[in-house]
C-alpha cells in the first residue's frame, strides 16, 4: 500500500489509492503547481521540469554538452555559476565550472557565450520572458546543451525577439509556412506570418517549394519577431536534380541562407546510406521530403550523405553567424505502423553523433522527433531521445496518435503533443486541418497554433512550471463569479467565446443558455454563503447589461464554423471528380498512378487557372 499523504481526503485511509502530496493554492504562489505526477522541479539537472519515469525507460545520459568541448578548451572553477555541469561528470571539481578558451578566441554562438560564463542580452531577454528562470540559469542550461537560443546574428539587425527552446523554459510552438508550386506567394506567407505570430507561434518554418524562394524568405525574416527556421535542401534542388547535387551547392546555400538571418536550419544528416535496407517493409518509407532526397542521392551515387559528410564544414558555417541546428529526422514514421522501427532508431542514434560534433564545433543544436507514435509508445520516444542526444532540446511534429481522421489531424496530432511535451519536448511543430491534404490557409494556420497552445499550456500545467496554471485560476474566479465580461477578457481567444456566447444569450445574466436559470450549478454554488465559490475579490459583476451587437469578425466566427459546410465539401468534391476525368470508382486521373509527373503538373496548372464555381 502507498503510504498515506497528509492531504488524503476522508473516505481513502482504507484504500490502495491515496493521493501523492499536493501543495496548497499554487496559481497564487511563486511555487509551482502540483505536478503531483511530475518530477520535482530541478533546474540544472535532466530533471528539470519532468513526467515522472514509468519503469523500464532510458535513463539521462551522463554526459552535456560540456564533454564535448573544442579541442584547446579547459575547464575551471566558477563558484559564482549557479549550475553549469548538471552535477555529472564534472562533479569531482567540488564546484560549478565554466570555460577557458584559447587565446585570442572571440565567442559567436549562445553556446560559446554561456560556455565563457557570459550572460548575453539574449539571455537576459530570454529570462524576462521566462519569469520563472534567472539569466543565470538561462545560460547554464544553454551551456549544458539544454536550452537553444535561436538568435542569428544577422536576424537581430530586424525585428527578432530572443527566445529560448529547452526543458527549463516554458514548451514552444512552431508553426510551418511556406508557397508550393501550386499555392500561394509571397504577401500570402507574410500575411500567414502575422496571423501565426497573432495566436501564439513562438517560431515560424518557410518550407517553401514553389515561387520566389528567396524572396518569401527574405521577407519573412525581415518580418519577423519570432525566429525563422528553414530546410535548405528545398532551395538547393530548385533548377537541379536531387542526383546533380554536390558539397559545393550545399555549402553555398547554407551559407547565403545564413547571412539573410535564418535562425535555425533543419539538416537531414542522421540518415545513412547503410539504413536504406530497413525502410524495404515500412507501411509508407519515407515521409520526410528531405529524407527521401537524400536517400534518392545515395542510392544514385552508392555514397554517403553528403550532409553528415560535410557536417563540419556545415557546423563552421552556421557558427558564424549564430544559426541553431535543427536536426532533420529523414526516417520519421509517417504512419502507425512504422513507428519506433529500427530504421527510426538507428537515425536517433547517428543523430546523437552529430549533436556531440557540432557541439564541438560551438553550435546550438536541437533534434527533431516523429511524427506518427502510437500514444503508448511516446514516453519512450521522448526520453530515448534525451538519453541518446544528451539532454538536447526536442522537437517533435505531434506526433499523431491515430491516422484515420485526415481533416482532424490538428486534434489527434495535438494529443500527442501533449503527452509529447509532458514527457520531454521542447517544442511542438503544430499539424492544422490541412495537414496530408493540402497547403494550410489563414484558418488552418490559426486553428493548428491554437490546438498546439492548448497542448503546450497543458503540457506545462502538468509539469508543474512557476505561474503557468494562473491564467487558468484568473478565469476560474471570473467564471465562478459569472463574470462574462471578465471571462471573455482572459480568454485566450475573447471574439471566439463572445460570438458563441452571445449567440444564443446576449444578456450577461446569472446563468448562460447550456442549462438556463433553475438548473445552473455555478449560480447555486454562489448563492450557498459557506462557500467561497464565486466571491473572489475584484471579480464581481457590476451590472447586468445586454451586449453589444456583434462584431463583423464575430459574426464571421460563427458563420464559418466548421469552415465548410457538408454541402460545400460536397459541391468541392464533386466540382473536383468531374473536372480532373475521375475513373468510375472515382479516382482522379491526375494521380501519380495514372499519369506522368508533366501531365499531372500541366493539369494542376489548368485547374488553378479555373475560376471558383
Amino acid at each position: 500500500m502507498i503510504s498515506k499523504s497528509t492531504t488524503t481526503p476522508t473516505g481513502l485511509e482504507s484504500t490502495d489509492c491515496t493521493l501523492p502530496p499536493v501543495a496548497g493554492d499554487p496559481g497564487s504562489q511563486p511555487a509551482p503547481t502540483p505536478g503531483s505526477f511530475a518530477q520535482p522541479a530541478r533546474v540544472g539537472t535532466p530533471w528539470t521540469f519532468a513526467s515522472q519515469d514509468t519503469p523500464g525507460m532510458p535513463a539521462p545520459s551522463d554526459k552535456t554538452a560540456w564533454d564535448f568541448l573544442p579541442d584547446g578548451w579547459s575547464l575551471e572553477a566558477a563558484p559564482d555559476h549557479a549550475s553549469g555541469c548538471a552535477g555529472h561528470n564534472h562533479a569531482e571539481l567540488g564546484e560549478h565550472i565554466r570555460c577557458a578558451a584559447p587565446d585570442g578566441f572571440e565567442p559567436i554562438t549562445q553556446l560559446e557565450h554561456a560556455r565563457l560564463g557570459i550572460i548575453t542580452p539574449q539571455m537576459r531577454r530570454v529570462a524576462e520572458r521566462e519569469s520563472h528562470l534567472s539569466a543565470e540559469q538561462v545560460r547554464d542550461e544553454v551551456a549544458a546543451g539544454r536550452m537553444v537560443i535561436p538568435a542569428n546574428t544577422n536576424h537581430l539587425n530586424y525585428q527578432l525577439d530572443p527566445m529560448a527552446i529547452g526543458r527549463a523554459s516554458k514548451t514552444k510552438v512552431n508553426a510551418n509556412m511556406g508557397a508550393s508550386p501550386i499555392s500561394s506567394g509571397t504577401d500570402e506567407e507574410v500575411e500567414k506570418l502575422r496571423w501565426a505570430e497573432r495566436w501564439g507561434a513562438d517560431t515560424v518554418m518557410d518550407l517553401s517549394t514553389g515561387g520566389d524562394l528567396d524572396a518569401c524568405r527574405e521577407a519573412l525574416i525581415q518580418s519577423s519577431t519570432t525566429p525563422i527556421g528553414t530546410v535548405p535542401i528545398y532551395s538547393m534542388i530548385i533548377g537541379r536534380k536531387i542526383e546533380d547535387l554536390d558539397e559545393a551547392a550545399i555549402l553555398k546555400t547554407i551559407e547565403h541562407q545564413a547571412q539573410q538571418g535564418v535562425d535555425y536550419f533543419t539538416v537531414h544528416a542522421g540518415i545513412l546510406r547503410e539504413h536504406l535496407p530497413l525502410a524495404k517493409d515500412r507501411l509508407i518509407g519515407l515521409v520526410s521530403r528531405g529524407g527521401s532526397l537524400l536517400a534518392k542521392w545515395m542510392i544514385t551515387h552508392q555514397a554517403e550523405n553528403p550532409m553528415n559528410t560535410a557536417w563540419e564544414k556545415i557546423c563552421q558555417i552556421m557558427r558564424r553567424h549564430d544559426v541553431t541546428f535543427s536536426i532533420g529526422d529523414g526516417c520519421r514514421p509517417g504512419g502507425l505502423a512504422d513507428a519506433t522501427d529500427a530504421l527510426q532508431l538507428a537515425e536517433l542514434a547517428e543523430i546523437g553523433k552529430l549533436t556531440e560534433r557540432a557541439w564541438r564545433v560551438g553550435v546550438q543544436v536541437m533534434v527533431e522527433g516523429p511524427g506518427h507514435v502510437p500514444f503508448d509508445q511516446i514516453e519512450f520516444n521522448m526520453k530515448a531521445q534525451r538519453r541518446i542526444c544528451h539532454g538536447a532540446p526536442f522537437y517533435v511534429l505531434g506526433p499523431l496518435v491515430t491516422d484515420i481522421f485526415p481533416g482532424y489531424d490538428h486534434i489527434t496530432s495535438c494529443i500527442g503533443a501533449t503527452a509529447a511535451a509532458f514527457h520531454g519536448a521542447a517544442m511542438l511543430c503544430y499539424v492544422t486541418p490541412k495537414e496530408h491534404l493540402g497547403l494550410p490557409k489563414k484558418d488552418d494556420v490559426k486553428q493548428g497554433c491554437i490546438a498546439y497552445k492548448i497542448a503546450a499550456h497543458a503540457a506545462d500545467v502538468a509539469l508543474g512550471i512557476p505561474g503557468t496554471r494562473n491564467p487558468d485560476d484568473e478565469l476560474t474566479k471570473a467564471r465562478a463569479a459569472l463574470n462574462w465580461e471578465k471571462h471573455f477578457q482572459l480568454s485566450f481567444d475573447p471574439d471566439t467565446a463572445r460570438a458563441y456566447h452571445d449567440e444564443d444569450l446576449d444578456v450577461d445574466t446569472d446563468f448562460c443558455a447550456m442549462c438556463g436559470h433553475d438548473w445552473c450549478s455555478v449560480r447555486i454554488s454562489k448563492e450557498i454563503q459557506d462557500w467561497a465559490s464565486g466571491k473572489a475579490e475584484g471579480y464581481e459583476r457590476e451590472k447586468v447589461m445586454r451586449s453589444a451587437a456583434l462584431t463583423v469578425e464575430q459574426k464571421e466566427i460563427l458563420e464559418q464554423r466548421g469552415v465548410l459546410s457538408p454541402e460545400e465539401i460536397h459541391k468541392l468534391a464533386s466540382k473536383t471528380k468531374k473536372t480532373v476525368d475521375a475513373d468510375d470508382a472515382g479516382k482522379a486521373a491526375c494521380h501519380s498512378d495514372y499519369v506522368d509527373d508533366a501531365t499531372a503538373k500541366k493539369m494542376q496548372g489548368h485547374l488553378a487557372d479555373q475560376p471558383a464555381t
